[in-house]
């Protein structure tokens, strides 16, 4: 890099601060240019609204943004790769999320960053100003209070409320997995899965997972295997306890069929990956550093079926193509959650997008003159302009089909 190259730290400085600063900001939707419109946009013809709100609170939807306005909020305390750096250091983060909704499924955003000691303060906090919101999206709450905290929120307000670093990835890990193992001739009841990372990603991985029929799970967090006896295992990791001798990694890794690394970077080796079963499908998802450096991988196994948290490698598994498009299909039918069938929508109408042939403006947007379902493709593009109609569809039928949908 030449002295008159900024680096990346300074070009990111300078995009969120310049011209403005931050990323986000407010839009009028309606003309109020003269007193007339005036007169409509607040005092007296706003009157109006109020009055057919308190006739029947779902007015809201018809004559206020509440339908296409979701909240990101956070307590700052697992962001990113940078941990718990507190509420308003989290505010870039959560504006960005903002930025993505905007681009991705047109809905609008009110970032809020809560400064909470506790999740009953947090859960609190979110309750009073839910009526806001057509839907809350969580992010970037630490394991295990994140698990409390959207269960509470979940039963208490009549709108979706998604924690996207559970739900989101999750989704996406299932809708690729679901690909991965087509691809590689195995069947996911009967598959050996091993899940290195027991935090909200792992956890909420393994449910989506066992929802779609997979049986032979083992889970690991820094201490090795969950397995039955073992002391100081939380209530969220004893779901996926079982009865083994397997404690390490390189033992949970002999003869598996999948490994999905939520956790860190280098934790598996070439001989860990050697010992795994024919046709490997390997989610090394730790972000910027995989689990284990693809090269290697593909060094080591030539029937290495593959996918990274990263966008210079095939099969990203990226939560863009999910959350956007999640919200967008429940907002659409003001539906009342995001239920267990409406995330299985998602991760089956991801899944099947990739069997169907790659519209010219992919091709373009990645360089590429063919895109076919493969080893290097079975996850979506994020630029992909079917994903909006494809997953948002699905997910409101999904809505609606289940009784969670206020409107067809």
């Amino acid at each position: 890099m030449s002295k008159n190259t900024p680096s990346l730290a300074e070009a990111a400085l300078k995009y969120h601060a310049e011209p403005s600063p931050g990323k986000i900001a407010t839009a009028i939707t309606k003309s109020c240019e003269t007193q007339s419109e005036l007169s409509l946009a607040y005092t007296p013809g706003v009157a109006e609204p109020v009055r057919a709100i308190v006739n029947d609170p779902l007015n809201a939807y018809k004559y206020t943004g509440k339908g296409n306005l979701v909240a990101v909020i956070t307590d700052g305390s697992a962001v990113l790769g940078l941990g718990n750096v507190g509420a308003l250091a989290s505010k870039p983060v959560m504006e960005g999320k903002a930025v993505l909704f905007k681009r991705f499924a047109d809905i609008d955003v009110m970032d809020i960053e809560v400064d909470a000691d506790t999740p009953e303060e947090f859960i609190d906090t979110v309750r009073r100003i839910a009526p806001t919101f057509g839907g809350i999206n969580l992010e970037d709450i630490g394991a295990p209070a994140c698990f409390e905290i959207e269960h509470t929120l979940s039963q208490q307000l009549d709108i979706p409320v998604f924690h996207d670093d559970q739900h989101g990835t999750a989704i996406i890990i299932a809708a690729g997995l679901l690909n991965a193992i087509e691809i590689a001739g195995k069947n996911i009841e009967t598959a050996h899965i091993v899940c290195l990372g027991a935090g909200a990603a792992g956890i909420a991985a393994m449910r989506m997972l066992k929802s779609l029929g997979a049986r032979r799970i083992y889970l690991l967090d820094r201490k090795g295997v969950v397995y039955h006896g073992r002391d100081g295992v939380n209530q969220y990791k004893y779901e996926f306890s079982r009865e083994s001798s397997r404690r390490s990694v390189a033992d949970a890794m002999k003869g598996a069929d999948i490994f999905v690394g939520v956790s860190g970077p280098d934790l598996i080796t070439a001989e860990m990956l050697k010992s795994m079963a024919d046709n490997p499908i390997v989610f090394a998802l730790s972000n910027p550093d995989p689990e284990i450096d693809p090269a290697l991988a593909h060094a080591t196994r030539d029937d290495l079926i593959m996918a990274t948290g990263r966008s210079d490698y095939p099969n990203q598994v990226n939560n863009v193509l999910g959350f956007p498009f999640i919200f967008r299909g429940a907002l659409d039918v003001r539906a009342t959650c995001i239920n267990t069938a409406m995330k299985i929508a998602a991760v089956k109408a991801l899944a099947a997008l990739t069997h169907e042939p790659v519209p010219a403006e992919v091709l373009k947007a990645y360089g590429k003159e063919t895109i076919e379902f493969g080893k290097d493709y079975f996850i979506p593009k994020p630029f992909d302009p079917r994903l909006k109609e494809v997953v948002s569809t699905a997910v409101a039928q999904a809505a609606i089909d289940t009784g969670v949908a206020r409107t067809k």
